[in-house]
């Protein structure tokens, strides 16, 4: 299993997990839409996150939801590079990631200081993503990718997802894009299979009870992004303004199947629930 991942020449240790705080710059996000849509209010958020203990910070200008519009390129980038800026002035030792499918976009907050890429749609949508990252790839300009499974695309991801073998495809998925991956360069690659997106609750569930399969057979990090997300809102018949008990209580399942990243909203209690799954093994 890969122990370390390369942020600009920054080796981090993944002998423990880590949390990445979502940084929505959005006003359509589903949980928390528009409360940080300015430079000083996500400035305050991402001190907030590191100060809580988190490592990444993952920045994203357009939403991802289920039917979201699509937004221009021009105004994902005002939106997000801003921010990226601000942000490394005042925390320059901050680990930035850039959540886009757009390559013009994440080329654009690579070059202002972001060290990952995190791409909802593995390459699908831009087929310049890969090679973006590849030419971002190696010794102190390294930048590691996220490579989300998602089927479909966000306007047509949640109409009737199906699967034979929800583990098996998404697996045979990943060894698919990490050999293309690996033929461009890309040197550190970290797998999240996507909780949410094209994916029914079963779906979900299957997914988080069988995570460690993707570890196990890749050799590569995972990330689990479950925070606050319909898969848990469904089945509690909660809003995700009342899912932080549930996201919670799935951490603990990620952390015990192996995930190495939690991508989260909340990153006081994703730290806690990290130094209490400590204390088990």
């Amino acid at each position: 299993m890969q122990s370390t991942i390369n942020c600009r020449g920054r080796l981090l240790d993944l002998s423990r997990p880590l949390i990445m705080g979502i940084l929505n710059l959005t006003p359509d996000s589903f949980f928390d839409g528009g409360r940080y849509a300015g430079v000083d209010e996500a400035l305050r958020q991402a001190e907030t996150m590191l100060q809580q203990g988190a490592t990444l910070l993952d920045l994203g200008g357009a939403s991802s939801r289920p039917g979201a519009e699509t937004v221009p390129a021009d105004v994902e980038k005002k939106r997000v590079l801003p921010v990226i800026e601000a942000i490394l002035r005042r925390f320059p030792e901050a680990i930035l990631s850039i959540d886009t499918w757009r390559a013009e976009v994440a080329r654009a907050a690579l070059e202002a200081g972001a060290s990952i890429v995190n791409d909802i749609s593995a390459g699908r949508l831009d087929d310049k993503m890969y090679e973006t990252v590849a030419s971002h790839s190696g010794g102190q300009r390294n930048a590691p990718y996220i490579l989300m499974h998602m089927q479909g695309t966000p306007g047509t991801m949640q109409q009737n997802p199906v699967y034979e073998d929800v583990v098996q495809e998404v697996l045979d998925f990943f060894i698919v894009e990490i050999a293309k991956l690996r033929a461009l360069g890309v040197q550190d690659i970290i797998l999240d299979p996507g909780f949410g997106f094209g994916k029914s609750v079963d779906h979900n569930f299957g997914l988080l009870k069988n995570l460690h399969v993707f570890g196990a057979v890749t050799g590569l990090p995972v990330l689990a992004g479950l925070s606050r997300k319909s898969m848990i809102c469904k089945v509690l018949k909660v809003n995700p303004e009342r899912a932080l008990n549930g996201t919670t209580a799935l951490h603990i399942v990620a952390l015990q199947q192996g995930a190495k990243i939690l991508r989260v909203h909340d990153v006081r209690e994703a730290m806690e629930t990290v130094r209490l799954w400590e204390m088990l093994i």
